[in-house]
C-alpha cells in the first residue's frame, strides 16, 4: 500500500469515498468544495493497482492541536490496516509540524480507541474547532463521539 498526499485528480475518489459512508449516517459528508478547498489536509492510500482505497486529513485547528478527519477506507478494503496506516501518515505530519494533542469526532469510536485515542466531553475541546460546524446540518445538536489523544 502507498500513502501519499492527495492530488486534485483524487478528489472525485475521495468524495465517493466519503459518501458511501456519509450515506448510511457512518461519518459526515463533505462537499466537492470543501475538498478542493482542504486537499493539503489529505492523504490517500493507493493500491498495488493504483486505485485510491482510503483517505483521511489532518486539520490544523489551533496552537499545537489537530482534528484527524474525514477517514475513510472502500468497502471492500476495510481490515486490512488501511485506515491505520493513514492515520500513522497523518500523525508523522503532524508530529512535523509540532501538533501536541490529535483529536477526533467520530461515529468509529473503537478504531480509534484501538490506536490510543480516548473518549472525552466535547465541551473539552476548545471553540476554535466549531467554527467548521457551523455548516453542518447536525449543528448544534452533533451527536458524533470526541476523542483525543495526547503526544506520548
Amino acid at each position: 500500500m502507498l500513502y501519499r498526499k492527495a492530488r486534485f485528480s483524487d478528489t472525485e475518489t475521495i468524495y465517493n469515498l466519503i459518501a458511501v459512508y456519509a450515506k448510511n449516517g457512518e461519518m459526515l459528508a463533505r462537499s466537492r468544495n470543501t475538498l478542493y478547498e482542504n486537499l493539503r489536509d489529505f492523504v490517500v492510500a493507493e493500491d498495488e493497482d493504483g486505485e485510491v482505497v482510503g483517505v483521511g486529513g489532518l486539520h490544523i485547528t489551533w496552537d499545537s492541536l489537530a482534528e484527524i478527519c474525514a477517514m475513510a477506507v472502500a468497502p471492500e478494503a476495510v481490515r486490512q490496516g488501511i485506515g491505520t496506516g493513514i492515520v500513522k501518515m497523518l500523525m508523522e505530519e503532524g508530529k512535523a509540524l509540532g501538533v501536541k494533542t490529535y483529536f477526533t469526532l467520530t461515529y468509529k469510536p473503537k478504531f480509534f480507541a484501538s490506536l490510543g485515542f480516548e473518549v472525552v466531553d466535547k465541551d473539552r475541546l476548545p471553540y476554535k474547532i466549531w467554527k467548521d460546524c457551523i455548516d453542518c446540518p447536525k449543528f448544534p445538536d452533533c451527536d458524533e463521539i470526541a476523542m483525543i489523544l495526547k503526544k506520548h
